[in-house]
């Protein structure tokens, strides 16, 4: 249990202070040494350009890993607002607003990003635009879900006797039992968050050359595949920990949640 929240804070400490780590440029072409296998002078080899993987690898991260962040993180704030909306707005608002998040999620979430990132054509704010809309609908479903639990406690019906408004009820009474269990999902949107980045930039809509993404890197590197497997297994590798890890931090987190749930 330890180990992999010590994993997570690597990856989250590579994320902030990668670039400083990283022995070279990453962006520096360098013909003479394409293709170069792992040594003391490129630890991980270089690419067809012959840029340091390495290098490439721990800029990458700031990019794959902070964007994954950020846009889970606003579909955490959009998605707990809308499920909120739901709760507390009335049966009309309900059906309505569930009926749209509903909508959502009847389409694939990766499909559907790659059609708005199509739309909107490539690049960072395409990315984390088709991301974002596609990633807040469970946390609506969520939110809405404990919120509508919550309503039949005594406490709450207290609070809206005594004349407190919506706003005041959601902020005081139903965020304290929200945040745990969305921080859950938090971790597991987050996780598929570093995956549609990767496969957006494997797909070309990502973020844009010459800065370094894993994903983009899986693109560069796939015409050498069975020349030179490692430029792509690099960044394969560093996804599948990445996800893996996450995804298992979150787990963990979700069986502490329910633990003292019971015990409550």
């Amino acid at each position: 249990m330890r180990s992999v929240f010590v994993i997570a804070g690597i990856l989250f400490l590579l994320a902030v202070f990668g670039p400083f780590l990283a022995p070279h440029d990453p962006t520096a072409i360098n013909i003479p040494n394409r293709l170069s296998p792992p040594g003391s002078a490129y630890l991980l080899g270089t690419d067809m350009l012959g840029r340091d993987i390495l290098s490439r690898l721990l800029y990458g991260a700031r990019w794959s890993l902070g964007l994954a962040f950020l846009i889970s993180l606003i579909g955490l704030v959009v998605g707990t607002l809308i499920g909120l909306l739901a709760a507390l707005g009335g049966k009309l608002t309900d059906w309505t607003v569930m009926r749209v998040t509903d909508t959502f999620l009847a389409f694939p979430d990766l499909v559907a990003a790659v059609v708005i990132a199509g739309l909107l054509g490539s690049g960072t704010w395409s990315l984390i635009f088709a991301l974002s809309v596609t990633g807040w609908m469970r946390y609506a479903r969520v939110a809405r879900g404990i919120g509508l639990s919550l309503q039949s406690r005594g406490y709450v019906i207290q609070a809206k006797l005594a004349g407190l408004n919506n706003r005041s009820i959601a902020r005081w009474h139903y965020l304290p039992w929200l945040l745990p269990t969305l921080t859950v999902v938090w971790t597991s949107m987050f996780a598929r968050a570093i995956l549609g980045i990767s496969a957006l930039g494997f797909l070309g809509f990502g973020v844009q050359p010459p800065m370094p993404e894993w994903g983009t890197m899986l693109l560069d590197a796939r015409i050498h595949l069975r020349s030179t497997p490692l430029q792509m297994i690099w960044p394969g590798l560093a996804v599948v920990i990445s996800v893996i890890v996450i995804n298992l931090a979150g787990d963990i987190l979700r069986d502490a949640v329910a633990t003292e749930r019971d015990q409550a």
